[in-house]
């Protein structure tokens, strides 16, 4: 049975979800607020989705190295865009730009009773997409906030950009592909493509298990983006994002 909110993890829920509506973010954040560990932090991203009367448009998945462990939050489905949208700068406290690769399950994943293996995760992905991440904040200081609010706050999640999918290979070079990120057409990565937490597939029998432990089922065509290849730029102003993973079709944002 899921543990219910407490009446902290509420009050930190109400003040995310107020900084999500009035685009004002959180100046401080009361210490006796901040989430005691990874659970409560979930727990107050799953009540920030309530309160916002949000469904769960995608997931996003990282880990800090190949063997570290891995965190994830919801996308609220409102912000989920395919490729070619244009999105308003003034949306966002920040605008960081990040290039990912995405999957999508092919059936829909119900909690249930005991684990699914990983063969059988892997079994499920259906296609894969290149997705830009607008990485952004509901706290004035951030970068400068614990992490687990941050992890209570979607991991910083502003919205998500959606290539169109191709069918899932499994002899992707997930772990070193040909990437490009460009911003009104200056290329932005300093060096070769790389996701921290390696082979990304290796996040989803995680999510799958969370999902199941916390009743949340997984649709099928969520969209599940695995963390960044390209490092972390801020665009300052208005302009085209251009994320090209080789052997997948681009994904392209435009802000104004």
């Amino acid at each position: 049975m899921l543990q219910p909110p407490t009446v902290r993890e509420l009050e930190l829920a109400a003040l995310l979800a107020q900084a999500h509506a009035t685009r004002r973010p959180i100046a401080a954040l009361a210490s006796t607020l901040v989430p005691e560990d990874a659970a409560s932090a979930y727990r107050v991203q799953r009540e920030v989705l309530a309160l916002r009367r949000e469904a769960i448009g995608g997931w996003k998945l990282g880990a800090k190295s190949d063997t570290g462990p891995i965190q994830g939050a919801p996308l609220p489905a409102s912000g989920v865009h395919p490729t070619l949208s244009t999105l308003k700068h003034a949306r966002f406290a920040r605008v960081g730009l990040e290039l990912e690769i995405g999957f999508l399950f092919g059936e829909t994943l119900r909690p249930r009773d005991g684990p699914r293996d990983e063969a059988a995760v892997m079994r499920a992905i259906r296609s894969m997409v290149a997705t830009i991440e607008i990485v952004s904040t509901r706290f004035e200081h951030w970068p400068a906030v614990d992490k687990l609010a941050q992890l209570a706050d979607f991991q910083n999640h502003g919205a998500l950009v959606v290539s169109r999918p191709v069918r899932f290979d499994p002899d992707f070079n997930f772990v070193a592909p040909r990437a490009s990120l460009q911003f009104n057409g200056k290329e932005l990565m300093a060096g070769a493509a790389a996701n921290p937490a390696g082979d990304p597939r290796r996040l989803l029998p995680w999510l799958v298990e969370h999902c199941s432990m916390s009743g949340i089922t997984i649709e099928a065509g969520c969209v599940i983006t695995t963390g960044s290849y390209s490092g972390l730029y801020f665009a300052e102003g208005a302009g085209t994002a251009t994320g090209v993973i080789e052997g997948l079709p681009p994904v392209v944002l435009t802000l104004e």
